[in-house]
């Protein structure tokens, strides 16, 4: 199987907060996305990068139509400190970042890509659930069980 290939599109260079976003994270959150700012070097190729699987970007352009994509989102909570949230959404912030293969499109936001950067998005089907998930995510020190939450590398 090919390894999933992402390509990026920077929306605009703003780094809007919107509005209740970062009251659901933990105070600690600015801290660490200032460490990680100032110790990036250059970027090496696809750093920074959402890479898809081939499953990912199937179910996608299944259940999405029109200009519908997968919202990926990074807020605190979980058994493990941070948590995935995935959703459906047509609304593209100034600050989000967009990842699409194959006509399947994956956004997120500027303050949750220093938690996933490097990941993989995966769409999973097993006998009690089918679900996104973010496998091999490089930020993540651990993870809980059932791969919703993870703690950061510090």
């Amino acid at each position: 199987m090919a390894a999933a290939r992402a390509l990026s599109l920077t929306a605009e260079a703003v780094r809007a907060v919107i509005p209740g976003r970062r009251g659901r994270l933990p105070a600690v959150f600015p801290r660490l996305l200032a460490r990680w700012e100032t110790t990036s070097s250059i970027p090496e190729a696809g750093e920074g990068q959402i890479h898809l699987t081939d499953s990912c970007v199937q179910r996608l352009l299944e259940i999405t139509e029109g200009s519908e994509f997968l919202r990926l989102q990074v807020e605190g909570g979980g058994c493990s400190g941070f948590q995935y949230k995935f959703s459906l959404d047509t609304v593209i912030n100034p600050d989000d970042r967009v990842f699409e293969q194959g006509g399947a499109r994956v956004v997120v936001d500027s303050d949750s890509l220093a938690f996933v950067k490097g990941a993989q998005v995966d769409f999973s089907q097993e006998l009690i659930r089918s679900s996104f998930q973010v496998l091999n995510n490089p930020q993540a020190q651990q993870g809980c069980s059932c791969g919703s939450s993870f703690s950061v590398k510090i």
